[in-house]
């Protein structure tokens, strides 16, 4: 799932009954996690049902564009003809789709597309499926931080607007090892673009999701042993293609039941902290590569494009 500023109570929830097999949608369901709900669970199940509602459908799940995707892909560099990609946090698979067309050679990738909310993982098999890219897109519920998957396993890992869930340190840890040699991780993370954030600005994100600047991610991906390729800020118009739908969907939206008022409050809260501050903070991707420093005369992270 892909939503901006909801990272950490996301991380408490149990979003789905996980049964270890082929769930309704005829995704496969990886996630292994098993055990009675914890309090907060329960009382969160309701608030999450709502707020995927007011989510589902919209066009997008985090703030992007098709545009975008492309300029991170070329920055990825040459990739082999049919490429293995995983794309984590995946939400409806608009990403997915375009990498299952556009990315290595004629033939388009083959894209391993993890999710933890089902309704997500159909609605990205029914656009597959119209697209004509069933057999190259593979829908997977499952929890990225746990991934299943031998190291070397693909030659892209992409993550837009979906890192937060575990954390950008986190991801970049865990997720190096899936990395075939000369693979590339792509991650998009949202972070401060002021050097004196406003105590507005964060009043909302320290509770949220604490942010750091563009120089300290790069610090942790170069202490994390990567080679920085790329770094691309997502321009505001990313951001509208998102919450332009979204705020539509709020106005509209009645608060009928004590879970829907709370998540049309979290999602009105988190529009207004974008029309007060969004001047202060945006999305950054990075395009990232494995290296290993006695094998490479470059060090980590000295040269990459924009």
């Amino acid at each position: 799932m892909r939503l901006v500023g909801r990272g950490p109570r996301f991380q408490g929830f149990t979003l789905t009954d996980n049964t270890g097999s082929t769930d309704n949608t005829g995704s496969t369901d990886i996630d292994a996690t098993s055990g009675a709900a914890t309090d907060a669970a329960t009382d969160g199940a309701a608030f999450w049902e709502a707020f995927f509602e007011l989510h589902r459908g919209l066009p997008r799940q985090a703030p992007g564009s098709d545009a975008s995707t492309r300029h991170l892909l070329s920055l990825c560099g040459p990739l082999p003809e049919r490429p293995r990609v995983l794309d984590l946090g995946c939400g409806p698979g608009r990403s997915a789709l375009l990498l299952a067309a556009e990315a290595g050679g004629a033939g388009g990738a083959e894209v391993t597309a993890v999710d933890r909310h089902g309704p997500f993982l159909e609605e990205l098999r029914t656009a597959a499926a119209v697209r004509g890219l069933a057999d190259r897109v593979h829908p997977v519920r499952g929890d990225m931080g746990a991934l299943p998957y031998d190291d070397g396993s693909f030659d892209l890992v992409w993550a837009e607007g979906s890192a937060y869930a575990i954390g950008y340190d986190t991801a970049l840890a865990r997720w190096k090892r899936l990395l075939a040699p000369g693979g590339t991780l792509v991650l998009t993370e949202c972070e401060w673009t002021v050097a004196q954030p406003s105590a507005g600005a964060r009043a909302f994100w320290d509770r949220e999701y604490p942010l750091r600047s563009t120089a300290r991610n790069l610090t942790a991906a170069q202490a994390a042993g990567y080679q920085v390729l790329g770094v691309y800020h997502l321009p505001d118009s990313d951001w509208a293609e998102y919450y332009g739908p979204l705020a539509e969907r709020a106005r509209a939206a009645e608060p009928s039941t004590p879970a829907r008022a709370a998540a049309l409050a979290a999602t009105r809260e988190e529009l207004d902290a974008r029309a007060r501050h969004g001047h202060e903070y945006g999305y950054t991707g990075y395009v990232l590569r494995a290296v290993d420093p006695a094998a490479s005369e470059t060090p980590p992270g000295t040269q990459y494009a924009a």
